[in-house]
């Protein structure tokens, strides 16, 4: 069965009318959008600049509703927010008054979880994410990379079935991000969470994906999905050598710099 499924989804937008003062026009930020994301699976989106990545994962979230079609999980069509998807977003959204373990906590409360449950459950999440011997500290006293990592904790804390990523290692350094990476892929291995995460980076979807879904240019339409036969992605230390790899780091590359795409920012 589709964990996610989404079903000619449309979604459009009143925006000002540069050419008629005080007037509005319609914008249509994407278009018939249909595929289906299976349980357990780890989905990566790439397009360019405002080709609808983002709205797609509002639409998830349940902060908006699509002007046409339907977006559903578990069969069940998604109405509004719901503690059944977690989301990590670029900038870390941590409070800063409290401690590492007191962001992964604020999840659980948030769900109702009886406090008693809250200090085994944070030290098993600080544990997963390599952060145990950090707990107490603030996020001002934490790395940009440890702060993403409390931010991935928190959100799966609180025990999501979809994890959703809106560009969650932009910000960080080429090593940091690289680290993270294979971070993320070890926490999937072992929790098995059915992950969206949309990302500017060709390679960083080729080597996170099962499957990468090319989004066209404004308004964004699915252009083709390109599966990732990559196996052993974290026991390969020179992965990005591997042919598979090569092969559909170039698909990839091919179908976001046709013609359509010239003038977008990738």
């Amino acid at each position: 069965m589709d964990k996610i499924r989404f079903e000619k989804v449309t979604k459009t937008f009143l925006i000002r009318d540069e050419k008629k003062k005080g007037a509005q026009r319609e914008f249509t930020a994407i278009r018939d959008i249909d595929f289906s994301v299976k349980e357990g699976e780890f989905i990566t989106l790439v397009g360019p600049s405002g080709c609808g990545k983002s709205t797609l994962l509002d639409l998830l979230t349940g902060l908006t509703r699509p002007t046409k079609g339907r977006l559903l999980i578990d069969g069940r069509e998604i109405t509004g927010p719901g503690l059944d998807r977690g989301i990590v977003f670029q900038q870390y959204a941590l409070f800063p008054w409290k401690t590492a373990r007191g962001n992964i906590e604020f999840g659980l409360e948030a769900k109702g979880i009886p406090r008693s449950e809250w200090k085994e459950r944070s030290e098993y999440y600080l544990d997963l994410v390599g952060l145990k011997k950090f707990a107490d500290r603030y996020p001002h006293e934490l790395s940009g990379g440890m702060k993403q990592r409390i931010a991935i904790a928190r959100s799966l804390a609180f025990d999501p079935d979809v994890l959703l990523m809106d560009e969650p290692f932009a910000a960080l350094d080429a090593q940091t991000r690289e680290t993270l990476q294979s971070e993320l892929l070890r926490i999937w291995q072992k929790t098995g969470k059915t992950i969206i995460f949309v990302t500017h980076g060709i390679d960083e979807a080729v080597y996170l994906g099962e499957r990468v879904v090319v989004l066209t240019a404004n308004p964004g339409t699915v252009k083709k999905i390109v599966d990732i036969p990559l196996k052993h992605r974290l026991e390969d230390a020179d992965i990005k050598s591997n042919p598979v790899f090569v092969e559909k780091r170039h698909e990839v590359w091919n179908l976001l710099h046709e013609p359509e795409f010239i003038g977008a920012h990738i």
